[in-house]
């Protein structure tokens, strides 16, 4: 038996018996950032001085900046979208794993581009890249991270490429963040530094052609507006430590307080937007003047069903309110395609068209392997470990 239930039983008797403890303690934190939103919701100014003494005490900090919409402030979605052409990109990848015969890792990124209610047939474009050998780790593709960073900027290109030569309104997303993040397995600096050069050039062509450019996150986890009103809460930079030790709001996401699982308020009915940020964080070094990184919250639910939403865009998008809005109702557009279930349907074709099956990645091995040998250089045989875990009827994971 690959599991002792029974272990795992008692353990989760354990996490039931914090149920109660852990239930208080989140909805005192929930009231409080209610309290907090509501009094200091028109308090820009304010707020803005905070973020500002909060970065000289911690270069680090990451949060919310107010522009010049109340917090609480609440937009629907605009009229309809059918004269926009939209791009859409979705990347995946296969990575290289030391139990097969040969160490290759492949980034596959598929895009589709349509003009809704033209009668035109959507543009699809896939582009598959292979690294083998050496070229996995000179191109930092070692760790999950080095491939997400790759993978991110090849979604970015292709939709760069795509758009050339595009007349009218341009509306483009991908899935995940628009900001491109150094993760903790990341140890080449130089290949970051290069890839987010790379990256901040494509932006800047998408700018220089007018594309709104956006990025979608389903189910954000993150707290940006919550650490803005933490910072109320605090006297800086004598308590910076305590913010960071014990959040006053640590039960509280930003999800919760623009509308999901929210019993207190509703803030964003369905289709509507929240105010627009800017986001503080170290990032803001790369990302400068019109690419200057700002989010929303979108409520692309139903009545009694939200769901929150966060979209990533740059400053050009922000400071042009008729791309704000056409990006705005474009998104609640596709959502609503999707049914109960809402997400961009765009992106959902876009993802069916980039993923790589494992019977896919293993016909690539199968080839790359009969290409060697043909040109006599040595393949070896997969781990015996991978051939155990292949044995026929073998259900057995990890």
């Amino acid at each position: 038996m690959p599991i002792n239930y029974q272990e795992i039983y008692t353990q989760i008797k354990e996490v039931g018996k914090g149920a109660k403890e852990r239930k208080q303690k989140k909805e005192d934190a929930q009231k409080l950032a209610q309290e907090l939103l509501e009094r200091h919701s028109s308090d820009l100014d304010f707020l803005r001085s905070k973020v500002d003494s909060a970065k000289t005490a911690d270069a680090n900090i990451r949060c919310a900046v107010p522009l010049d919409e109340a917090l609480a402030s609440s937009y629907p979605a605009p009229d309809s979208t059918s004269q926009a052409t939209l791009i859409a990109a979705d990347g995946s990848q296969a990575i290289a794993d030391r139990h097969s015969p040969v160490q290759f890792c492949v980034i596959n990124v598929g895009a589709i581009s349509l003009k809704p209610n033209s009668g035109e047939t959507p543009t699809v474009e896939v582009e598959s890249e292979l690294f083998f050998g050496d070229a996995i780790e000179e191109n930092g593709l070692t760790t999950d991270g080095g491939v997400a960073l790759r993978r991110d900027l090849a979604e970015r290109s292709v939709i760069e490429k795509m758009s050339k030569g595009m007349k009218g309104s341009v509306v483009s997303f991908t899935d995940g963040t628009l900001e491109i993040f150094r993760a903790k397995d990341i140890d080449n600096a130089n290949m970051y530094r290069n890839t987010v050069d790379k990256y901040i050039s494509v932006l800047s062509r998408l700018q220089g052609r007018g594309i709104i450019s956006a990025g979608y996150i389903d189910k954000p986890s993150s707290s940006l507006v919550v650490k803005l009103l933490e910072l109320t809460q605090i006297t800086i930079p004598e308590e910076m430590e305590k913010l960071r030790n014990a959040p006053p709001l640590k039960y509280v996401t930003d999800r919760w307080l623009f509308g999901y699982g929210n019993k207190l308020f509703q803030l964003l009915p369905p289709g509507h937007r929240s105010a627009v940020f800017k986001i503080q964080s170290t990032s803001e070094k790369s990302y400068k003047g019109v690419l200057e990184l700002h989010f929303f919250y979108l409520n692309v639910g139903s009545e009694g069903h939200p769901w929150p939403v966060r979209v990533e865009i740059p400053r050009w998008v922000v400071d042009d309110k008729k791309q704000l809005d056409l990006l705005h109702a474009v998104l609640v557009e596709q959502c609503r395609m999707m049914g109960s279930k809402p997400y961009p349907y765009l992106l959902h074709r876009a993802h069916e068209t980039a993923v790589v099956k494992n019977e896919e990645k293993q016909q690539i091995e199968q080839m790359l392997s009969l290409e060697l040998r043909r040109n006599n250089e040595d393949v070896e045989d997969g781990s015996f470990k991978q051939s155990a875990k292949d044995l026929k009827g073998r259900t057995k994971y990890g």
